[in-house]
């Protein structure tokens, strides 16, 4: 099957923006043949062929999302949390509600999350899912999987869980007692050999994502868990120097840094990316980048938590491979990729006019608007996304590539007067409306509509889940 995205406006490749990977193409054509974009440039129609009108519309890849936690979808602005930062908020949203899934509800946040995700414009999602524990009575990743084989979206497992808990997790329910090592292993195992693909462009892969390897597993573990994702060829994934209490535990329990010590158990290399990194010296954006060790950056959730501004911008001058998450709506209230990238864009900013001094304090400059261009913060959120799933033929707009598309509509008063339409969805921010979305070459959204999904009534199913779920907590 053949389509022409026909007369865009603007078209941005996701590239580095360097002259042998630029960040925009002349377009104004994009022709997808079957699963593949075949032609970019001033093309005809040919007979039978689909046209998709893209006047006045901005395309981009479309958005890979490394980090998330999709079962929060029901968590979003508990007021026991809002104002938490991280360690008292994982005891009073995440691991107070936990118990709460059954495989229904579990399902329904998936697929509130998911949805969520392509109306941005993503079609490939990475779920950090840790909803797991011993005798559970479903299948979380099958279901994560099913939802979304069902929206047509590429879907990336990465599979947490804990062999050990924090001890604000010693008193809960049975939903937060951890596995025995070889039970997850024996899981991962299973995961590899039913869903992962090897692929550059596969729609299923599995990580090995214990949930925090500073706490969630030993350190002998550490080493075991690696061994056998590297065997299995699968990548590998945690949290990391979110927060100041990641460095205060590091040095205390193993004297040195969080980045070193996982240096020290085979958790660095070009395999690997961790969530956040938030709190790094300088000696530890070295260490990532001279291992190709990946981020997730999860701007949004950061601020949120009161946790910080990532460094990216020296860890991508350093060459710290850089990509952009979500993470869980629990503490992201709007987990959608044009939200979490029009973050992206303002916080790197902010965070280097942070440090700008006056002239007669030694000061040298008098802000931070260079620390991140839209064309930059487009390449972590597409092929910088891709590179760290280790998936070479995803996030990009350039013949050969999967054809994972997204054609914006600017037809939102936010949009008008904007110089370069090309810019829009990352520097306005809000939702632009997509007069198409596709997701290796199938159309997964027709102006602005999800086939087969009733906003409405999901908006009902969730509202009486929360009510349920609130009940039941107390």
């Amino acid at each position: 099957m053949s389509i022409l995205i026909r007369n865009a406006a603007a078209i941005m490749t996701g590239g580095a923006g360097s002259p042998d990977d630029p960040s925009r193409a002349a377009g104004p054509d994009i022709r997808i043949e079957g699963e593949t974009i075949q032609a970019i440039g001033a093309l005809v129609p040919i007979a039978g062929e689909t046209v998709i009108d893209a006047t006045d519309c901005v395309v981009y890849p479309a958005w890979v999302n490394t980090h998330h936690h999709l079962f929060q979808s029901l968590l979003k602005g508990d007021t026991a949390g809002l104002n938490a930062s991280l360690t008292p908020w994982l005891a009073a949203t995440p691991y107070r509600f936990r118990a709460s899934f059954d495989e229904k509800r579990f399902r329904l946040a998936a697929r509130i999350g998911m949805i969520e995700l392509m109306r941005s414009g993503c079609t490939t999602v990475a779920d950090h899912n840790y909803v797991y524990y011993p005798g559970m009575p479903f299948d979380s990743s099958a279901i994560l999987f099913d939802e979304a084989e069902k929206l047509g979206l590429r879907f990336v497992l990465l599979r947490g869980g804990a062999t050990k808990t924090r001890q604000l997790e010693a008193e809960l329910p049975s939903a937060l007692r951890p596995e025995s090592i070889d039970s997850y292993i024996a899981d991962i195992e299973r995961l590899a050999a039913t869903y992962h693909d090897a692929s550059p462009r596969a729609m299923r892969r599995v990580v090995m994502a214990p949930t925090t390897v500073l706490y969630s597993i030993s350190p002998a573990e550490m080493r075991q868990t690696a061994a056998v994702a590297r065997r299995l060829g699968l990548r590998l994934h945690s949290h990391l120097s979110e927060t100041v209490s990641y460095q205060d535990s590091a040095h205390a329990m193993h004297a040195c840094s969080p980045v070193a010590f996982c240096g020290e158990h085979d958790w660095l290399g070009s395999d690997v990316w961790y969530a956040h990194l938030v709190k790094l010296d300088a000696d530890e954006i070295a260490m990532l980048a001279q291992t190709r060790t990946g981020v997730a950056h999860c701007p949004q959730s950061n601020g949120r938590l009161g946790s910080g501004i990532a460094p990216i911008r020296e860890m991508a001058d350093a060459g710290v491979p850089v990509s952009i998450g979500v993470d869980g709506a629990a503490s992201n209230e709007a987990a959608d990729m044009i939200s979490e990238v029009h973050m992206a864009w303002l916080a790197q900013r902010a965070r280097r006019g942070m440090a700008a001094q006056a002239v007669y304090r030694g000061g040298s400059f008098e802000g931070g608007a260079d620390a991140a261009t839209v064309d930059e913060v487009v390449h972590w959120g597409t092929a910088g996304g891709a590179n760290v799933l280790g998936l070479p033929e995803v996030g990009r707009i350039a013949v050969g590539f999967s054809a994972d598309v997204a054609v914006y509509r600017l037809d939102d008063p936010r949009y008008f007067g904007l110089h370069d339409p090309a810019i829009g969805p990352v520097a306005s921010g809000g939702r632009p409306s997509l007069a198409a979305l596709f997701s290796a070459g199938m159309q997964v959204v027709r102006d602005d509509v999800i086939e087969g999904v009733d906003l409405q009534e999901l908006r009902r199913e969730s509202m009486s889940a929360v009510k349920a779920m609130l009940a039941e907590v107390g």
